[in-house]
């Protein structure tokens, strides 16, 4: 037999923004996630589910950087991609962007089988900022969209089953340590693109553990799933069980009869079949099923009120057609983590292809209808039999490297000395942030920081901290302890760390900062401001003539001086902050915002309301914030203009 599979690279040019550098302070705040719900939802779900809401939940990002640098001036940029054909699909892969599967284009019928948006525009949905729509992107790590959303990723070709190429992605997962790989394949003459799915725990603790693999599909279809029942969880942040696919007389099955953003995490019989197809009205659309290890199935829409219309508006070009998201993950619904065991491994098989059955009529025909025509183009032990021949391959040794991704997987394998065949993170992928790390590593002593730049990154991981208290207590060394302390729950060992470094630090903001954070969890407004004031005078005079990473730490922390400033009634001093920011970073959307309750704050109620007439795009609105609508409501009466309407929930 010959096999026609082929991997080439491709060069794709689209408008996309500027990712821009990432936030220089360490993410020391609460993890500001809207997927949450309060204990009185929790009284009537199931044991396994309940528990599993309670285990482990992320409250924090360190040591990822948040991303928000991003701007929302798309221009022509060239993407490297990873193209993956063969007689019959052609899949797309941007592996410098999270390994997303951007196109899967069905050869005999020329349709495509996702919503392929047609720009890159980040948006803050991801669990640390940067985020774009589109495609099928593999979301490892917490509840959320994966940090590694706008990140690269390694990327190989792998020798697979039956003499087949396999697209091979792989990284470190840094929320968790844990290491995981995706490796794609297309069979000849196959319908179908198999995806391979393994998450390793090479540490001796268990690891809480996420899988989500999230497709966008045209939201003009109706989606089917074996299900009579799901969990409906709205931005009220409640969780309830309701029947499908009627609920409060309303088919929600059709992503556009749902007023607002939802989810529904569809409770798939124990015995059933996992599967999960968006069709279009003449019966066409896209299937995905799965092994059984993969439980889970949800369906996400925008709504079709003026906020989810707005950030569909918001994420790609006007005049696209929208999109809703169907999904597979390890657990019941996305609020739940799993326990990986120590020095052990999951995995799974998924299978994405097209799918055509009439979508139309009463709903166990229709999901009959739909799972017997799936069992004739893909029965289900053929895809037992395509992860039972996949799994041998999993630890075979990359053939050619095709993309590479962060060193950070390299520094823990050499901190750990794991072994994880398959997915080598050799030691030159090692770069500059890793540097200070391994030193430590190899020395026992942190090297102080260039002086010329803002502190790196941290490591929080309780071997690093161990290290981190064991050697030499200089001011550089106590700041990233204290990070580590903090990340660790034991606030006031961090702060007395941060307080020890202050006298001897060369330069005081960073440490200011980190002590301001901890006054404003600890509700002492008044000190938190002072000490954000001396922070910013600090900063300001040790950026010198500045440069990208001064502009981005000036930005950071003016925003963070003037909210707590605000907060704590001294208006002045946020105005001084205010006028000392670069003029370019006052332009920006959040600092226009900014500037608008500046104004208000001062009495000046008609030029913060010019401010809202003028208009300004706060790139990196987070998903669920309702910041704009509630200075709009202290500055008018008047409805929330089409343009600042971004809300997810009733009023």
């Amino acid at each position: 037999m010959v096999v026609v599979t082929t991997i080439r690279h491709e060069v794709l040019t689209l408008p996309a923004a500027d990712l821009g550098p990432d936030n220089p302070l360490p993410a020391l705040r609460p993890l500001d996630e809207t997927h949450r719900i309060d204990d009185r939802d929790k009284a009537g779900l199931p044991r396994d589910m309940a528990r599993q809401i309670g285990y482990a939940p992320l409250t924090g990002l360190l040591p990822v950087r948040v991303r928000d640098g991003y701007d929302r001036d798309r221009v022509p940029r060239l993407l490297d991609a990873l193209v993956l054909e063969n007689d019959r699909l052609r899949a797309t892969v941007l592996p410098g962007l999270g390994g997303r599967i951007v196109s899967l284009l069905h050869k005999p019928t020329g349709r495509e089988l996702l919503y392929r948006n047609p720009v890159v525009q980040p948006a803050n949905f991801a669990l640390n900022g940067a985020w774009y729509s589109g495609g099928i992107e593999w979301n490892i790590g917490a509840t959320g969209h994966t940090t590694l959303s706008c990140a690269p990723l390694h990327a190989a070709r792998v020798p697979g089953p039956d003499g087949t190429d396999m697209l091979r992605l792989w990284e470190l997962e840094r929320l968790r340590d844990l290491p995981f790989q995706v490796d794609l394949w297309l069979p000849d003459g196959s319908d179908f693109l198999y995806v391979g799915v393994r998450v390793r725990n090479p540490h001796e603790r268990p690891t809480p553990t996420y899988w989500w693999s999230n497709i966008a599909v045209p939201e003009d279809c109706r989606v089917l799933v074996p299900a009579r029942e799901a969990y409906h969880f709205g931005y009220e942040r409640r969780l309830r069980r309701v029947p499908v696919p009627v609920h409060d007389g309303v088919d929600r099955t059709y992503p556009l009869n749902s007023p607002y953003a939802a989810d529904y995490f569809y409770e798939v019989p124990e015995r059933r079949r996992r599967w999960i197809t968006a069709l279009d009205a003449d019966g066409h659309g896209l299937v995905q099923t799965s092994t059984d290890a993969l439980r889970g199935r949800k369906l996400f829409v925008w709504g079709h009120l003026p906020g989810g219309r707005r950030w569909q508006q918001w994420l790609t070009e006007p005049g696209t057609g929208g999109y809703c998201e169907i999904q597979a993950g390890l657990a019941r619904t996305q609020l739940e983590h799993v326990e990986l065991a120590p020095e052990s491994e999951l995995s799974w098989l998924e299978a994405y292809g097209p799918l055509d059955t009439d979508p139309e009529g009463e709903w166990t025909t229709v999901v009959d209808r739909a799972e017997a025509r799936l069992a004739a183009v893909l029965p289900a032990a053929d895809v037992d039999a395509a992860y039972a021949a996949w799994l041998p391959h999993a630890d075979t040794e990359p053939a050619e490297t095709l993309a590479t991704g962060s060193g950070w997987g390299a520094l823990e394998v050499l901190r750990g000395g794991f072994k994880l065949p398959g997915t080598p993170f050799e030691e030159t992928t090692l770069g500059e942030e890793q540097q200070p790390w391994l030193t430590l590593l190899r020395t026992g002593v942190l090297p102080a920081p260039h002086p010329d730049r803002p502190p790196g990154e941290s490591l929080v991981a309780p071997p690093w901290r161990d290290m981190l208290e064991t050697a030499p207590a200089d001011p550089h060394t106590e700041y990233h302890l204290g990070i580590a302390q903090w990340h660790a729950g034991d606030r006031a060992q961090a702060v007395r760390s941060w307080e020890r470094a202050l006298p001897l630090a060369p330069s005081s903001w960073p440490l200011l900062r980190c002590l301001a954070v901890a006054d404003c969890e600890g509700g002492h407004t008044e000190r938190a401001a002072e000490r954000y004031a001396d922070a910013f005078d600090d900063l300001c005079r040790a950026r010198g003539d500045g440069g990208p990473e001064w502009t981005a730490a000036t930005a950071a922390l003016g925003r963070e001086a003037i909210e707590t400033l605000l907060a704590a009634g001294r208006t002045g001093t946020a105005r001084a902050v205010w006028e000392r920011l670069d003029p370019a970073t006052r332009q920006r959307g959040r600092f226009r915002l900014l500037q608008a309750a500046l104004l208000l704050a001062e009495g000046r109620p008609e030029e913060a309301r010019a401010v809202f007439d003028a208009g300004f795009e706060v790139a990196d609105l987070r998903e669920g914030d309702e910041v704009i609508g509630r200075l709009w409501a202290r500055l008018s009466d008047e409805p929330l203009p089409d343009r600042y309407d971004f809300r997810m929930r009733p009023s």
